[in-house]
C-alpha cells in the first residue's frame, strides 16, 4: 500500500491519461467528465469522438477552458471502431508524457473512482497492466440480464481455456496500461477492433511477460444512452482467439 506522502505527490503529478472512446454519448459526457476531473488525483483525459451527430464533441468543446488544460478532444470522421480508438489515443499518449494510460467507458459502468485503484495498483503494486475484474470475486455485474452475464462471463472462460491467460475477466475494458507496455507491443500489428480487441491486448501483454493484476470492481450498466454491443463482435472475439493464438506460435514475444 502507498503511504500518505506517496498518495499527496501522486494526487499532484499528471502522469495519467485516461482515454474514452465516444459515441452518441451526449447524455454521459459533460457528467463523466466533471466527474474525473473532480478527483482527488489529477487525471488527464482525451476523448475520441467518432462523429457523433447527437453532439458529444460540441459538449466536449465547450467543457475544455473549465479543465484547465487537463481535457483534450480528437475527432474522427464516423465509426471506425473501438480497437482503432484505443489505438490513436494510445499514439497520442505515447507522443507526450504519460506514464500511466487508461481505457474507460463513458457510460459510467465503469465506476470513474475506481480509476484511483487502478493507478494504486500500477504504479505502487507493480502491475504493468492493472485491470478491473468483474469476476475476481464471484460476478459483480448489476442491472445485466442473465443471458449477457452468461455470455460474458463464459466467454472469458473459452478465451482462457484456448489461450492460456491466467485473467478471469479477459474481456474487461477498465485499464491502465504502463507506458512501457504500449512502447513494446507493436500497436500497428493489433488486428481487431470490436469485442476481441480487449482480449488481443491482453494477450500481447502477457506473452511480452508483463505482470497483469486484477483490481476487482462492480460493473454497473449504463443507465442514460444508448448501448453499443451487437451480436457482431462476439463471434470475431468467438474465431479471433483461435486465430490469434494460432498465429502466436509463429511470432517472438522477445522485448
Amino acid at each position: 500500500m502507498p503511504t500518505a506522502k506517496q498518495v499527496n505527490l501522486a494526487a499532484n503529478v499528471q502522469d495519467s491519461l485516461v482515454i474514452i472512446p465516444t459515441y452518441n454519448e451526449k447524455e454521459n459526457i459533460q457528467q463523466m467528465v466533471r466527474k474525473v476531473m473532480s478527483l482527488d488525483k489529477k487525471f488527464d483525459l482525451l476523448i475520441i469522438d467518432d462523429g457523433s451527430p447527437d453532439g458529444t464533441a460540441a459538449i466536449v468543446k465547450s467543457l475544455i477552458d473549465e479543465c484547465e488544460g487537463r481535457l483534450f478532444l480528437e475527432e474522427r470522421s464516423g465509426k471506425l471502431g473501438l480497437g482503432t480508438a484505443y489505438i490513436h489515443g494510445f499514439k497520442w499518449a505515447l507522443a507526450r508524457h504519460y506514464q500511466f494510460i487508461f481505457e474507460m467507458d463513458c457510460d459510467f459502468s465503469h465506476n470513474p473512482e475506481d480509476l484511483l485503484r487502478l493507478y494504486d495498483s500500477a504504479a505502487h503494486d507493480s502491475a504493468d497492466l492493472a485491470i478491473g475484474s468483474r469476476y475476481i470475486n464471484g460476478v459483480n455485474v448489476v442491472n445485466w440480464p442473465m443471458g449477457r452475464v452468461l455470455m460474458s462471463y463464459y466467454a472469458s472462460a473459452y478465451v482462457r481455456f484456448v489461450t492460456g491467460l491466467p485473467i478471469r475477466d479477459t474481456t474487461a475494458g477498465f485499464k491502465c496500461y504502463r507506458r512501457v507496455v504500449l512502447e513494446t507491443i507493436s500497436l500497428d500489428s493489433i488486428k481487431f477492433f470490436g469485442y476481441a480487441f480487449q482480449i488481443e491486448m491482453k494477450f500481447v501483454t502477457w506473452k511480452y511477460g508483463f505482470t497483469i493484476k486484477e483490481v476487482p470492481i462492480i460493473f454497473t450498466d449504463r443507465t442514460a444512452g444508448e448501448s453499443k454491443m451487437s451480436g457482431g463482435i462476439f463471434k470475431e472475439a468467438i474465431f479471433g482467439v483461435l486465430e490469434m493464438k494460432w498465429k502466436s506460435f509463429f511470432k517472438s514475444y522477445k522485448r
